[in-house]
């Protein structure tokens, strides 16, 4: 979708380059994060390629036609564009901010409407908030409404500079996870700046660290530059906890789990108080089919016939298959029996140890 052939930018009396022979390819539908130190380029590569900034030499190109024989104005209309500082027009009310560009090709006053209805319920923006001014809505809210408004004509790519960079880190959290719901559905080409290597990490398919100068230093997956850093620049860049941060971007489901000390319902005790001998614990998950009924231990069991006849305690650590890792590894080491439960809709799928995710933590590492 998106391709940088030797793309270099040299700004008049700087005396040196901003960016020097640059290349990149974006392919379409995928999320590419520009990251880097302030002064590596990362804002002008993406303004040369909707031609905010000429580039000084080298080409780019977007869906295979040369950016520099698109007139500039009509370029950035087929582009999404998104800034930290939002840039809504404060006279304006958030219907007509969002349906700007809409307007501005000549839609007809129908269909922006239902354009602009329909972005608002896919950014979750509240209906009676489009007749307001941006002066009365939060910056979370003000976020969303630039993000609607860069995808007013359905642009197929987006580019977006620092979105969340003004927002405190709360609503930040909470707009980096409306983006990665919202991809899910549109699936845009997105490139997106950003200083923070976790932001990056979160959100990117793949990610173009870049140092001073316009220098890329590696393009790869976020798995795979936490696994393998392709210099000591690009290391000391991701910082420590690699191990962590890659168990950040695996997902329960693709561990194994172990059945772990199980019985049902209708289970004699002396059955129930040798599982748990078997498996070297004092307690037991109770299973009725499928569905997770929670934990009984032998002390509770004692004087009791079956283990129906006692009520079940509900695990305190309990994960999703599509949790993290890190997710799961925080619930466990805070339990002391450092297993965390892991369900899917009421149905049972095994025990997460603290072992297993440790052999998971020792292989990122």
């Amino acid at each position: 979708m998106i391709t940088l052939r030797n793309v270099s930018k040299q700004f008049p009396g700087s005396g040196g380059y901003a960016v020097r022979d640059f290349s990149l390819e974006i392919a379409e539908g995928e999320t590419v994060v520009l990251v880097g130190p302030s002064g590596s380029g990362k804002t002008t590569i993406l303004r040369m390629i909707n031609r905010l900034i000429e580039p000084t030499s080298g080409t780019i190109e977007v869906d295979g036609v040369d950016v520099m024989s698109i007139e500039p104005v009509e370029l950035r209309r087929r582009m999404g564009y998104v800034i930290q500082s939002i840039g809504l027009m404060p006279h304006r009310t958030v219907a007509q901010n969002i349906g700007m560009v809409c307007d501005l090709v000549g839609w007809p006053a129908e269909r922006i409407r239902a354009r602009v209805a329909e972005l608002a319920a896919m950014l979750e923006l509240d209906p009676e908030l489009l007749e307001r001014y941006p002066s009365e809505l939060s910056g979370g809210q003000r976020q969303r409404v630039g993000v609607a408004r860069a995808l007013g004509v359905d642009p197929p790519a987006l580019l977006m500079d620092e979105p969340f960079g003004a927002v405190d880190p709360i609503v930040r959290a909470r707009l980096q996870d409306q983006l990665l719901n919202l991809q899910s559905q549109i699936r845009k080409t997105i490139v997106l700046v950003t200083h923070d290597i976790d932001e990056a990490m979160k959100l990117g398919d793949r990610i173009a660290i870049i140092n001073r100068g316009g220098v890329l230093e590696q393009y790869a997956s976020p798995e795979e530059i936490l696994r393998a850093p392709a210099s000591p620049f690009v290391g000391d860049f991701i910082g420590a906890e690699r191990g962590l941060k890659r168990l950040a971007l695996m997902a329960v489901k693709s561990v194994d789990t172990e059945a772990g000390p199980l019985v049902n319902p209708e289970a004699e005790v002396p059955a129930a108080l040798e599982v748990m001998r078997s498996h070297g614990t004092d307690w037991a998950a109770v299973v009725d089919g499928e569905h997770l009924l929670g934990w009984v231990d032998a002390k509770g069991l004692s004087g009791r016939a079956i283990v129906g006849d006692m009520d079940p305690r509900p695990f305190s650590a309990v994960v999703s298959p599509t949790s993290s890792l890190r997710e799961a590894l925080d619930a466990i080491v805070i339990n002391k029996t450092h297993v965390a439960a892991v369900v899917d809709d009421g149905r049972y799928c095994g025990l997460l140890t603290l072992e297993r995710v440790a052999q998971e933590l020792t292989a990122a590492s």
